[in-house]
Parts: C-alpha cells; sequence; structure tokens
C-alpha cells in the first residue's frame, strides 16, 4: 500500500512561498557550505527513512529490534501521524473496513520479524474456536486460505509501533529532495509541519537532515486515473458520478439505498471483489435494487498460464489467486530464479506471476452465483472508450469483441488501482534527474539485491529503496507486507556489515522475541 498518498486528512502543505533555495535546487550534489549559506539548519542522523508508511515503521522495526539501533540513530521523516494511517484509510474506503479480512497470510506479521505466533494462532487462542487452525491445516483444498482481520493487524501494528518507541522517531513535515552529500552521505530536505500552538516560521523555512544512509519507502505517488475517467472529470468537473475505488465514494451506496439504480464497475482485482461483494449484499439483506454491469479489460473462462505446473484458475472473467503472488516469490523458486535475471528475462518473469487477480472465496462466490441467477449482475469482456454525462446518470462507450456498446449507468466505479510511474513522485523524479538513480526493466526504481539504488552511492553512504518504488527489482513481492520484511532484514544486514548496527544473533533473537510476546518496550 501507499505510504505518501494523501487521504483527506488534510495534512499541511508547503505554500508556494517555501521553495527550495535556487542555489540548492540547480546543483545535484551539495556541500556543506551549501547549505549553510542557504540558512537551513542542518540535524546530524546515522539513518533516515523517507515515507512513515508501512515500508519506513517495518523498516525501523527491523533496525531497532534485530539491529539493536536506539531511537536516537534513526529519524522516520513523514506527513503521517501513523505508519498505518494510509493503509486504513486506503483499505476502507475500497470496501475492507476493520471487520473484515484482508488478502495476507497467516504468518505475513508486519509487528512480528518471527511471524509466531501467526494471525491464525493469535485469533484461536482469543477464542471462542479454533475454526482458524483448523482453516490454515486445510487450506487451500478443503478451505479458503485463512486472512486476517484488518482490525487485528492494526491493533498490532499499533502495539509494536508503541513498543518500539516508533513516535519517539517520527519527524512530520513533507519531503522536498534528497540530494547526495560531498563528502558522502545525503541531504534530506523537509519542510517541518508546526505543531498546534507553535508560531510559523519564515517563508523559507526548511531543514535538513544529514544522514550516512537513507531509506526510501513512499509508495504509490497516487489515485490511478485511466484515459477515460480523467477526460471525464475534466470535461464535465464531474467527481460524483464517475469514482475510483480508492476514493471515498459512500456517497454511491447511499443513494442506492434510497432509490434502484445501476452501477458500471470496471476491474477484476480484490477491490473489485469488495466492491462487488458490498453492493450484492446490500441488495439481498436490504432490499436494494441495484443492477450491476461488471467490466473485464482481459476475461477468462478457464485456467490459463504459460504451462501446466504454472497454471492460474481462471472462472466467469476473474483470475483467481490466493495471495498477491505465487507463495515461491518469497521463499522458493520464483524468489531464486528471480535473483538471476536480468533485463527482459526478468520483465517476462514478473508478467508471468503478475496481473490482476484475486482470491478464490467461498462466501464471494455463493452472492455472485445468487446475482447471476437473478439477472441483475452481468459480466463483460469489454474496455471504455468515451464516459458522458446524460441527464443524471452516465453513459459509457464500450468497445467490445462483438462491436460498440452504450452502457447508461447511475454511477461508474473505477476499480484499476494505484499510480506506479515514479515519475509522478516529487522526489523519485529528482532522484531520477539529479540523483544518479535509474529504472529496472519495469520502469520503477532500479536496485541492487541487497535494495540499494544503482548508481546513487554516496560513499560510504548508500541510498536505500523498497515497497512500491521498488516493484520490479530482483526481488517480487517487495509491495507486500512480507516483502517489505524480506527487504527490512536484507537492509538491516547490509547496513549491519558497514558498522550501522549488528546482526542478529540466534541469542539476540530469542532474548527480542520474549519481549516482543511480554511486550516489553525496547
Amino acid at each position: 500500500m501507499t505510504d505518501l498518498l494523501d487521504t483527506s486528512g488534510s495534512p499541511p502543505t508547503a505554500p508556494l512561498g517555501r521553495q527550495v533555495p535556487p542555489l540548492l535546487e540547480t546543483h545535484a550534489m551539495w556541500t556543506d557550505e551549501m547549505v549553510a549559506m542557504a540558512g537551513i539548519p542542518v540535524h546530524d542522523m546515522p539513518f533516515v527513512s523517507v515515507g512513515g508508511g508501512m515500508g519506513s515503521f517495518i523498516m525501523a522495526d527491523y533496525l531497532r529490534v534485530a539491529g539493536g539501533v536506539p531511537t536516537s540513530g534513526l529519524r522516520v521523516l513523514s506527513n503521517l501521524d501513523a505508519p498505518w494511517q494510509t493503509y486504513e484509510y486506503l483499505t476502507r474506503v475500497s470496501q475492507l473496513p476493520r471487520a473484515k479480512r484482508i488478502r495476507s497470510d497467516s504468518s505475513s506479521r508486519p509487528d512480528n520479524l518471527w511471524g509466531f505466533p501467526s494471525y491464525a494462532w493469535s485469533e484461536a487462542m482469543r477464542g471462542p474456536t479454533l475454526k482458524p487452525l483448523l482453516q490454515v491445516l486445510l487450506e487451500p483444498v478443503f478451505a479458503d486460505f485463512y486472512t486476517p482481520v484488518l482490525d487485528n493487524v492494526l491493533r498490532g501494528l499499533e502495539r509494536e509501533a508503541h513498543r518500539i518507541r516508533y513516535w519517539d522517531m517520527l519527524v512530520r513535515g513533507e519531503v522536498r529532495l534528497v540530494r547526495r552529500r560531498i563528502g558522502g552521505g545525503y541531504f534530506v530536505l523537509l519542510w517541518p509541519y508546526r505543531r498546534e500552538g507553535e508560531e510559523a516560521g519564515g517563508p523559507d523555512e526548511h531543514i535538513a537532515f544529514r544522514a550516512r544512509d537513507v531509506h526510501l519507502a513512499v509508495g504509490y505517488p497516487g489515485l490511478r486515473f485511466l484515459p477515460d475517467m480523467q477526460l471525464f472529470r475534466e470535461r464535465f468537473n464531474d467527481f460524483h458520478h464517475v469514482v475510483n475505488g480508492y476514493e471515498d465514494h459512500e456517497h454511491v451506496y447511499h443513494a442506492l439505498r434510497t432509490r434502484p439504480g445501476t452501477v458500471l464497475v470496471r476491474g477484476g482485482g480484490v477491490v473489485t471483489s469488495a466492491v462487488l461483494h458490498r453492493l450484492i449484499t446490500e441488495r439481498l439483506r436490504l432490499g436494494t435494487q441495484t443492477r450491476i454491469v461488471h467490466l473485464f479489460r482481459s476475461y477468462y473462462d478457464g485456467n490459463h498460464g504459460p504451462h501446466p505446473w504454472a497454471r492460474r484458475r481462471g472462472r466467469d472473467g476473474f483470475a483467481y489467486q490466493g495471495f498477491n503472488y505465487p507463495k515461491s516469490t518469497w521463499g522458493g523458486q520464483v524468489k531464486a530464479r528471480m535473483r538471476r535475471l536480468e533485463g527482459g528475462d526478468r520483465a517476462r518473469l514478473y508478467d508471468q506471476i503478475g496481473g490482476t487477480t484475486t482470491p478464490y472465496r467461498r462466501h464471494w462466490q455463493r452472492a455472485l452465483r445468487e446475482a447471476r441467477r437473478g439477472g441483475w449482475y452481468r459480466a463483460l469482456n469489454a474496455t471504455i472508450a468515451e464516459l458522458r454525462l446524460d441527464g443524471t446518470g452516465v453513459v459509457a462507450t464500450t468497445q467490445a469483441p462483438e462491436g460498440e456498446l452504450d452502457i447508461k449507468a447511475d454511477y461508474v466505479i473505477d476499480c484499476t488501482g494505484l499510480v506506479g510511474d515514479i515519475s509522478e513522485h516529487r522526489v523519485l523524479d529528482d532522484l531520477l534527474r539529479n540523483g544518479g538513480a535509474g529504472r529496472n526493466p519495469l520502469g520503477r526504481l532500479d536496485v541492487g539485491r541487497d535494495f540499494a539504488v544503482r548508481g546513487a552511492d554516496s560513499p560510504p553512504g548508500r541510498l536505500y529503496a523498497t515497497g512500491a518504488a521498488a516493484y520490479g527489482g530482483y526481488f517480487p513481492g517487495v509491495d507486500t507486507f512480507l516483502g517489505l520484511q524480506i527487504a527490512a532484514q536484507e537492509v538491516t544486514d547490509d547496513v549491519a556489515a558497514r558498522g550501522f548496527g549488528t546482526r542478529m544473533s540466534p541469542g539476540r533473537s530469542i532474548a527480542q522475541w520474549l519481549k516482543w510476546v511480554t511486550g516489553r518496550q525496547i
């Protein structure tokens, strides 16, 4: 999930007057004297993480627990109050509130380096049934994959954040630039947010962190709006009838509870499944008269894959897969194979294991079957050529194999995801232009096997990137809970080998696990 995506919590942003000083803006590498001449206060810090979402939190957790780094040796720079703020917002608006189960494995615990006790174990121990453990034993043949309840995940994150004293390391503000320092290391330029009651500073007030190592976990730049949706909003200035599944669109469900209506849903992933499930459930339970037209850009009517031992289940348009990637992505054949591939070969393997998928969940399937039988849900293999207002609704002109078709709908919910273009993010775009960074075969940041950004080293310092910005590297699944943990472990080991923190020994691991179990603050 994203780390710096604005989530209607409306954090303050830098006014136009608070621009980066021209002397610094125009130089790709900075000296201490240049920063001093700009009148910017400098804070020395061995390690700085930029982002403040799940990637930064997991990185801080590993450095504190596994690396033994004190809070005085690490700062997290973020526009967020809490690391799960954006993640919780996105899950809520995409119809996965706290009471729902998310798409994550039982042992993928971002609050627990060891993955034990797993979410299933913890849930079973809280009672009143051992069903979660039984489900793990029977998955996926005789039961759906076990997935944790979002509320349990968020509660665990909050507990761990307090345990590692996360807020002692947090500095709230807007990161403007990360530039290499002549002499080694980096400067991270921050426009800090003022606490309530503090007087505002001067028009050019910034602070700079001078760090040996910098970690980037900035997530996705924003929501993805396909060209037809962008054109519709520009043409009609309408943000009501056509919405993104990751936007707050509660008004759609409220309106459908008051009168009959037709909803056009586009997409085939887990957000699409959650939106459909809510629409169908409200018709079945509340008696709404909602009709659903579902568009698939890629329609699957059977199992598919490059060869018999790499097949993905498909039916009724959906491609089914328990998690974002095959499980061997995190610690099996796919992970080992990807680490050996370069260029086009790596891109082709990403193409094989990637794509839009959704988990097969029996309660979702029962609801869909009932909707099909009732004739108020239909799926089409089509793309949208144009959207336009027509009275109180929207007309979507679609292109299907059988020809052009106009679909009249009251609302359109687009579930095609988030923006992956790193040039849309200020900090990442600047690194491409001024920081020596390059792109990998999929267009994201080119990182090595240790997640250091290639071309951006500033010896003895290194610049690391994990999460969505590093997708397409030697480790797939980097933008998942477990992927972020694996990446954080690699970075922690790498900085320890260069003298910052320590590698976690078996004895330290046991001692730290006991502290985790007892909730002891470190």
